[in-house]
């Protein structure tokens, strides 16, 4: 049974313990976290995916019950948690994490999950099917490459919508990845793919567990970006 007490330290020592950086390291770093992930995310205080779900739905106009919703790093299911809850109810899930899957398995509220590594392998998705792409926080140097962007539109029906979130960058490799992600959506809109909805900046997206913050200064923030694009009609 998941520690239901664990705390930022918890959380701050567990990022600290992560040396790799290859997909290997990668996905046996978030199998050893997927027991206490959700647990984590609440005490970091993680916003992203709330947002990202209520952006969806203020904009979505179909019927969210027939909806075909496609979950990229979809962790242990939050996202279909929270969209759940608003009347969605037909979940794909990807994930590079078997342990991650495992627990998104448990929610019961996906008809598929699909292990795979994005950008490494061609995206599980048939091209034209979803009413929504959700890809919440993987959009980062070290996780998920940009190639993978013209994959989430290819996926979506005409009409759908794809949100996806980053955190802001803390480094030159970071800065250069958003600028290429931003020219790429850009071009991509340019190209008559889809349309730009909106942008939005996250100015608590969750907590800086690496900032040794005092208390006059109080809790320190990562800030984020939120896109939200709707595919192009034919």
């Amino acid at each position: 049974m998941a520690d239901c007490s664990r705390t930022v330290d918890d959380v701050k020592s567990l990022m600290e313990s992560f040396s790799g950086s290859g997909p290997q390291q990668m996905t046996e770093f978030y199998d050893r976290w997927a027991p206490t992930y959700e647990q984590d995310s609440n005490a970091l205080n993680y916003r992203p995916a709330h947002l990202a779900v209520d952006l969806v739905n203020s904009k979505f106009s179909g019927s969210r019950e027939e909806a075909q919703v496609l979950d990229l790093a979809c962790g242990t299911g939050l996202v279909a948690k929270l969209m759940s809850e608003l009347g969605f109810r037909h979940f794909v899930g990807v994930d590079c994490s078997k342990g991650m899957l495992d627990q998104a398995a448990k929610t019961g509220l996906y008809q598929d999950l699909k292990l795979a590594t994005l950008g490494a392998e061609p995206l599980p998705a048939e091209t034209g099917t979803f009413d929504v792409v959700m890809i919440i926080g993987a959009l980062h140097e070290d996780y998920v490459p940009i190639s993978v962007v013209r994959e989430i539109c290819d996926a979506l029906r005409s009409g759908g919508f794809a949100c996806m979130t980053t955190v802001d960058p803390s480094s030159e490799s970071g800065d250069s990845y958003r600028a290429s992600l931003q020219r790429e959506l850009q071009l991509m809109e340019e190209e008559g793919r889809w349309t730009h909805v909106s942008t939005q900046q996250i100015e608590q997206y969750m907590l800086n567990v690496f900032d040794d913050h005092d208390d006059k200064q109080g809790e320190q923030y990562f800030q984020g970006t939120m896109y939200l694009y709707r595919k192009s009609l034919n």
